[in-house]
């Protein structure tokens, strides 16, 4: 058990990759370089660790890098190859795809690609325990840079990340931003309870990768994740997870610009734990800041009777997971198709990063033991250094919500 005041490690993790730990009492962080992946996000209950994030079994651990003429047909891409809890989406969220002559892979560069590794330390002023990482874009069409910073707060189950996009180039570039958090066994399970600040939900309509995996209607909005219409009618409550169900379908939430703090999240009454991600919402966003707009449910419940969900092409889906997801995008069609959409739900589904600009992702996300929400999350509301969340009764939890930390962190070394 580590102590207190934490501490932060380079390993190699199985499957040969690099990769960052940080952790103190209450929460141990792993994440990869490649693609950001966060396979351990880990928090302390009864004195046992309990990893909230979704490993698939499809995840290969060969070591080897992925290439498409050996590994293609069973995995179909380097995204599936590596995947695993939780990753940054940016510039793209959605299938890889060629824009303006560039190939873009699915979920962007950020999900994708190496992050180089630069440093980490421990600051004396919050205490907090944080890691620096970087990446170029490959393509010279598109010249962004990322500058990536993952901090924890000894005293806080919260990891901390921000994400900053330079734009290098003479033009302006429009982009989508998504963080993908993936959650599986033992935190995911049937009965818990789904929560977020969208007051709008809408399915993608037909055409996307969903087609032939949904139960739900198709292109239909509504206004309670406890009353989504089904295709073959009638309607189905989505706030409360069920047993693999054999379907695989995705919700969009849109989150009020009234919101200051926007967030989403899951209670597992039986383990009595939440995890909750939460990042500036639209009501407090500044100039420089990169606001999700949507929460995004991704329920993966078995309805993928394909490679690399299921073991061969027509056998059983075996993967089942959630994704409690928050993008700036329409739904998860991808770049080009936000591109041309505008908006969704009233909400932008893109932002602009300025030639020779930039702007900032600050992100969020908690897993703590927690009392009196065994219900669900009502709402959530941003105090100084704490979050307070209203369920069936109320709880508390230290935080930084205003991103303070992150903000000098990054004055100093971005």
């Amino acid at each position: 058990m580590p102590d207190a005041k934490g501490s932060v490690s380079r390993v190699t993790e199985i499957g040969g990759r690099a990769a960052t730990v940080l952790e103190h009492a209450s929460l141990r962080v792993m994440i990869d370089d490649i693609g950001g992946m966060i396979p351990e996000f880990s928090g302390n209950r009864d004195n046992g660790w309990i990893n909230s994030h979704w490993m698939p079994w499809f995840r290969s651990n060969s070591g080897n890098p992925y290439n498409d003429a050996a590994h293609g047909s069973f995995w179909k891409s380097n995204l599936l190859y590596h995947m695993a809890g939780s990753f940054p989406c940016i510039p793209n969220f959605g299938p890889g795809h060629i824009i303006d002559g560039i190939h873009m892979p699915p979920h962007g560069w950020t999900a994708n690609r190496e992050w180089r590794y630069v440093t980490n330390d421990s600051d004396e002023a919050s205490e907090a325990l944080w890691t620096l990482s970087v990446m170029e874009s490959p393509d010279k069409a598109m010249p962004l840079s990322f500058s990536k910073i993952d901090a924890i707060i000894p005293g806080q189950s919260v990891l901390y990340t921000s994400v900053r996009v330079r734009n290098r180039g003479s033009s302006d570039i429009e982009i989508c931003a998504a963080w993908h958090n993936v959650i599986g066994s033992p935190l995911l399970y049937p009965g818990s309870h789904i929560s977020g600040a969208a007051t709008r939900w809408m399915t993608p309509p037909p055409g996307s990768e969903f087609d032939t995996t949904s139960q739900l209607a198709l292109g239909a909005e509504f206004g309670s994740l406890a009353r989504a219409p089904l295709l073959r009618g009638g309607k189905t409550d989505l706030s409360v997870v069920p047993s693999p169900s054999g379907y695989t379908d995705f919700a969009a939430g849109a989150i009020p610009k009234t919101e200051v703090t926007g967030w989403l999240s899951l209670v597992n009454p039986y383990l009595k734990m939440l995890y909750m991600s939460f990042f500036t919402g639209p009501a407090a966003a500044g100039d420089d800041d990169i606001i999700l707009y949507f929460n995004n449910l991704w329920m993966q419940y078995g309805g993928r009777p394909f490679t690399p969900w299921a073991p061969y092409e027509g056998g059983p889906d075996i993967s089942c997971c959630l994704g409690l997801e928050n993008s700036l995008s329409a739904f998860t069609n991808g770049l080009e198709y936000s591109q041309n959409q505008k908006t969704l739900m009233g909400n932008p589904v893109t932002t602009v990063i300025p030639a020779m600009g930039q702007k900032t992702l600050r992100y969020g996300t908690l897993f703590a033991a927690c009392e009196g929400i065994d219900g669900g999350v009502n709402s959530v509301s941003a105090e100084e250094k704490r979050l307070v969340v209203k369920g069936n009764g109320d709880a508390f939890f230290p935080a930084d919500p205003g991103f303070t930390v992150l903000k000098a962190l990054e004055s100093r070394h971005v």
